[in-house]
């Protein structure tokens, strides 16, 4: 693998209900090279939109050591100025994800505005173009655009402090299957131009195999297998609960 811009070491994340205690991510390890899009998969409650939220800096339940870009985070810590600057998140729900009364001009500008960056009618002008979208957008609502403009919009807003890292939570799941594939190549299209890196979570494995160069599977907070993208291309795995996501989705399998 090529240098590493984001590793994550013995990562444990608990949460405290009442008298329970729930071990949603259980000492969870991988790096991410930099211009890789590097995916999480597995069932419903496995952990990995809680990796997510920890990268993020959204949930601060956790144990263990992040390291993105040589900013490091430890132990629940918050995370620095300089981590932040690097990393970013699109939303599964392009429509909760976006203020309903604020333009795209302001939901673009405000993040410059707040980091006093200079020049931002320029930037929000080449972010938007970078998304495909046209100056007529930048005065609009969100009521006002598809589904698919609104996502447009919500990776625009990720990209617009240029980030090194985009965390991806089934950014197209809530989607028309026809307007899927459009984000999912601007997706490809960004990564290849910018040349930004990408953590992909995802349940669906077509997207998977489409969008990554290696793929992580979690069972129960665990990360039990990790595939190359030749084992994605042949639907090759070695863990049984690899094989078994793979025999429920489209793709052929093959165990080894």
């Amino acid at each position: 693998m090529d240098q590493a811009l984001l590793t994550v070491e013995a990562l444990d994340v608990h949460y405290t209900r009442g008298r329970h205690r729930f071990h949603a991510v259980r000492g969870v390890d991988f790096a991410v090279a930099a211009g890789e899009t590097f995916g999480l998969i597995g069932g419903s409650g496995c952990g990995k939109s809680t990796i997510l939220r920890v990268l993020s800096g959204l949930d601060g339940h956790w144990t263990g050591q992040l390291s993105l870009g040589g900013a490091l985070r430890r132990d629940g810590e918050r995370a620095s100025a300089a981590y932040a600057s690097q990393v970013q998140m699109v939303f599964q729900d392009p429509y909760g994800s976006l203020h309903p009364k604020h333009t795209v001009d302001r939901t673009l500008s405000e993040p410059l505005r707040v980091h006093r960056a200079g020049d931002i009618e320029r930037r929000v002008l080449e972010v938007l173009e970078q998304v495909g979208l046209d100056r007529r957008f930048r005065f609009r609502y969100p009521h006002q655009l598809s589904g698919g403009q609104r996502q447009r919009v919500a990776i625009a807003r990720s990209l617009i402090r240029q980030p090194r890292l985009l965390l991806l939570d089934e950014p197209t799941s809530a989607l028309d299957a026809s307007v899927q594939a459009e984000i999912l190549n601007l997706l490809v299209e960004l990564k290849v131009r910018l040349g930004t890196t990408y953590l992909l979570v995802s349940h669906d494995l077509g997207v998977i195999s489409h969008m990554c160069d290696r793929v992580a599977v979690m069972q129960q907070g665990s990360l039990v297998e990790t595939l190359s993208e030749a084992d994605l291309a042949q639907a090759v795995t070695r863990h049984p609960y690899s094989a078994e996501l793979f025999r429920n989705s489209i793709l052929p399998l093959t165990t080894s």
